[in-house]
């Protein structure tokens, strides 16, 4: 079974070609959002290169990038803030990117970013075009890049980086290109912990296809070699990372889980984001957002729910599914979760699917107005709270 959908493999031209219109209107909501910020920064007196790229985790993936692994910060509280909870792929971009360039680190880490989040979209525009077609494809790609989060596809972080190469990783394996799924997905596991996400969709993916072949093709005619070859792949970049860490920090294979324990980063099912939840109804103000969180979990279930009923792909539900619940049913710092879900990307196909029933004018006319929304909501975001 060499291919997973139907519709045969366009030529490289060909490709980029059908998908120019979504990469151009990626681009130009992305440009909008900067202008936001710029403006947004420029009346408060800060920084808007600083908060794309010398922030948060971006701070810390420039740190892994300069000096290494080994950097941490003790907490008053006892915690320890270790740079070894970050995945390496980025900082080694970032350094590659100094050394082959005049930016720095930090620019340079910008530079992949924005150019992983170009790949990123047309990965999306490959996976929807694939499976529904292309104005489905542009619809996705747009709803992608106009998320209230959406910012962050334009910051110094790795979200723009892995969804990429998941998307990518998930395309392959629709088209039955093994190998290649492995690679992007080994990959993707040296960049962000969800990369088993990616991992167990490429799993899924072939032993359901070989089922299949064996159903179907004749026997002695069943490919198995490409096949098992990705599979074995898949897990190398997570596994390898994982395992240098525990040897590193002397703990064993379950080293990385005491790191991430430094950052109170764990997976409990949900119970501990549930009690922040249900913290927020104890007054009248933090009620509201109590309630806002509980629609948009009641949202985002609903969406996936929906993808089940629409048939899509079983790579693309194994994927959106681990991906959502490694975001919701950590206990992380609860903030984090919007830019968490941001790779989730096969959760918008659904409405992708409705925009591109729409008339162009009339889902034009949406989309702008949502893209305008989301990057001042970006702008705003970022010069405040921000994405922790």
């Amino acid at each position: 079974m060499t291919d997973l959908g139907m519709r045969p493999a366009p030529s490289p031209t060909g490709a980029a070609r059908r998908a120019a219109p979504a990469l151009a209107g990626y681009m130009a909501v992305r440009a909008l959002g900067l202008v936001a910020l710029a403006l947004w920064s420029a009346a408060r007196g800060t920084s808007a290169h600083t908060l794309l790229t010398a922030r948060w985790d971006a701070l810390w993936y420039t740190r892994v990038a300069d000096l290494g692994y080994g950097y941490e910060v003790r907490l008053p509280d006892g915690d320890v803030h270790s740079n070894l909870a970050f995945f390496p792929l980025l900082p080694w971009l970032e350094r590659l990117g100094e050394a082959l360039t005049p930016l720095s680190s930090a620019d340079a880490g910008l530079l992949v970013a924005t150019l992983a989040s170009i790949a990123a979209a047309w990965g999306i525009f490959a996976v929807a075009d694939h499976v529904y077609g292309s104005r489905a494809g542009c619809c996705a790609v747009l709803l992608w890049a106009v998320l209230p989060v959406g910012i962050v596809q334009s910051m110094a972080y790795s979200e723009s980086l892995f969804t990429a190469l998941a998307a990518w990783s998930l395309y392959a394996v629709l088209r039955g290109r093994w190998v290649t799924a492995g690679v992007l997905a080994s990959l993707a596991g040296l960049t962000r912990p969800v990369g088993a996400a990616v991992v167990a969709a490429v799993w899924a993916a072939a032993v359901t296809s070989y089922v299949h072949d064996r159903r179907t093709l004749p026997a002695g005619e069943v490919p198995v070699l490409r096949r098992a070859l990705g599979m074995v792949l898949a897990p190398l970049g997570a596994a390898g990372y994982v395992l240098w860490v525990g040897r590193r920090t002397g703990k064993g294979p379950l080293g990385y889980l005491d790191v991430q324990a430094g950052w109170r980063n764990g997976f409990d099912g949900g119970y501990a984001f549930a009690r922040f939840v249900a913290g927020k109804f104890t007054a009248f103000p933090s009620a509201l957002a109590g309630a806002g969180l509980v629609i948009g979990v009641a949202l985002i279930v609903w969406l996936f729910v929906v993808c089940v009923r629409q048939r899509q792909p079983l790579p693309l539900l194994v994927y959106a599914g681990f991906v959502t619940a490694l975001a919701l049913c950590a206990s992380s710092y609860f903030g984090s979760k919007p830019r968490l879900l941001l790779p989730a990307f096969p959760l918008l196909l659904p409405l992708a699917r409705a925009l591109a029933r729409v008339r162009p004018a009339r889902s034009a006319a949406v989309l702008g107005g949502v893209a305008a929304a989301s990057a001042v909501y970006g702008a705003f975001w970022l010069n405040g709270s921000g994405p922790p």
